[in-house]
């Protein structure tokens, strides 16, 4: 099929970023030009001449606007396939001339949620009906038209009509792919604000709207091709939205760290640093100085803190810099930095150091949907959001723990709800001291969290994500010392699991809820 010449464009843009020189470089070629509203005033404004949409349909605008393009002598002149006669004597015979070139971008929705205070009027009122109708029928017949929907998009084009003429078929092709992708991120984002409004969990299709952040150099493996994505409406610290200040390009596997690390540091409210590693915390603590929390969470594991993710919830302090600057650390994530501490570490070109700009705490988490995609589907689930309240701990052993006991066992609790299954954790205090993580028998992990301590277990506490099947995790514990251990309960042997933690005379309770972490 031979491409049509570009005679007549429709432009009717929100963004009008680079519009008007455009504009002007397709009048210049001979392009006639149709607009709307405020395009069509600074275009006019700008010296181009343009006919206004409602000469062209002799129908004016209408309902504030809300009605402008929608009428057959625009979506005819954009719809009729130039291969097809009868398509062409219809249009002809209605008086109606081919429209070969539309270039829109919408309504500013996203803009509009992200307003602090925006009534929910404003929202509506935001959301395009003629622009995304003229996108799809442009990108329909791409074959005729070349359809635009991002200022982007400009340069190749003008570069091809200067060219060539004309733009080629693998350009309508490019343009018609783009224009889908955009018409369905922009309807996502309108689903999914709405579904949170109207409809709450679990609709019957599940749309994601989500905006290209960047490429990434390779996924898990250098084999492997990656991007990174974010969602524009999530509030919040997130590893999408912080600042990059220094260092390499982030890779697929230093995003995975970031977030879980950040997702960790969200849990606290003291000052804390936790030290990642294969999405697995090698270390965490939370002390009065977040320089204090900080070293004492690197040095529960030294050894596996090598090529190690930081996250601290407090700014980063010229200490805490010289700290990490003498050590192999391949990304900081943090609220700020203190004065003097940039200047220490940029020293290493290649550690990447993201501001996220905002508090990191619980009072700024927002518990989002949890998603895993499988072959030919997508797992969705809540958020964990189990806050345990000391209170309402169930005391199944002879001995009840103390209150510092207690302290500690919460700690552990929420060090093992961030630790893959099976987890097992020895804490004292408010930090770790042994973590295992991952293993398919929950007694080996408690044996590995023995076997990684960096300073003897005798006098810590234990937290399993899950309940003991079989009384030799917590002998396991016993044998390390452990004075005191929390889980969820519920096994059908947990009187046998009862029986051992008595005769070693450990404390233990229930939490009556389970932090499995696939």
């Amino acid at each position: 099929m031979k491409l049509a010449k570009i005679r007549r464009a429709v432009i009717s843009v929100s963004d009008k970023n680079g519009i008007v020189d455009f504009a002007k470089e397709l009048s210049a070629a001979g392009v006639d030009i149709i607009s709307t509203g405020g395009t069509y005033k600074l275009l006019k404004e700008n010296g181009i001449k343009v006919t206004e949409v409602s000469d062209v349909t002799g129908f004016p605008e209408m309902l504030d606007g809300r009605v402008k393009t929608l009428h057959p002598k625009v979506h005819a002149g954009i719809l009729a396939r130039r291969d097809i006669p009868d398509h062409m004597a219809a249009i002809k015979d209605k008086g109606i001339e081919p429209i070969d070139m539309v270039v829109i971008n919408l309504y500013p929705f996203k803009q509009t949620v992200l307003k602090e205070g925006v009534e929910f009027e404003d929202i509506v009122e935001n959301i395009d009906i003629g622009g995304p109708s003229m996108i799809r029928a442009a990108a329909k017949n791409y074959q005729s038209v070349a359809v635009v929907t991002d200022p982007s998009q400009y340069p190749e084009i003008l570069d091809q009509l200067k060219t060539n003429g004309e733009l080629s078929l693998e350009l309508h092709e490019k343009l018609m792919a783009d224009a889908f992708v955009a018409t369905a991120n922009y309807d996502a984002m309108i689903a999914s604000q709405m579904k949170k409004r109207f409809i709450g969990n679990f609709p019957e299709s599940f749309p994601i709207p989500l905006e290209k952040v960047q490429d990434l150099r390779y996924g898990e493996n250098p084999n492997q091709a990656a991007a990174f994505y974010k969602d524009p409406f999530t509030p919040g610290p997130t590893v999408a939205k912080a600042e990059i200040l220094h260092g390499k390009e982030l890779s697929y596997n230093n995003i995975l760290d970031l977030d879980k690390a950040l997702d960790i540091c969200m849990d606290f409210e003291k000052p804390t640093a936790v030290v990642m590693k294969h999405t697995n915390p090698c270390g965490l603590a939370s002390a009065d100085t977040i320089y204090e929390a900080f070293t004492t969470a690197y040095n529960v594991d030294p050894l596996s803190a090598f090529g190690c993710v930081i996250c601290l919830n407090r700014p980063c302090t010229k200490e805490c810099a010289e700290f990490i600057s003498q050590y192999f650390v391949e990304a900081v994530i943090c609220p700020d930095y203190e004065d003097g501490a940039l200047e220490i570490m940029e020293v290493k070109k290649n550690i990447r150091l993201l501001r996220t700009g905002t508090p990191i705490g619980p009072s700024e988490r927002v518990r989002e949907y949890k998603m895993k995609k499988v072959q030919g589907g997508m797992l969705v689930q809540t958020d964990e959001d189990v806050i345990v309240d000391p209170k309402n701990l169930t005391v199944i052993t002879k001995r009840a723990p103390t209150e510092e006991e207690v302290h500690s066992l919460l700690f552990a609790w929420k060090l093992a709800k961030h630790v893959t299954s099976n987890a097992v954790v020895y804490v004292r205090g408010e930090h770790a001291v042994g973590i295992g993580a991952g293993q398919m028998s929950r007694v080996d992990s408690a044996k590995i969290a023995s076997f990684k301590a960096n300073e003897p277990t005798a006098g810590c506490v234990m937290a399993s994500d899950a309940f003991f099947p079989f009384r030799d995790g917590v002998d396991e514990a016993a044998k390390a010392g452990v004075t005191a251990i929390i889980q969820p309960g519920g096994s059908i042997r947990d009187q046998e699991v009862i029986d051992a933690a008595n005769e070693h005379n450990i404390a233990m309770v229930f939490t009556g809820c389970r932090v499995f972490r696939h």
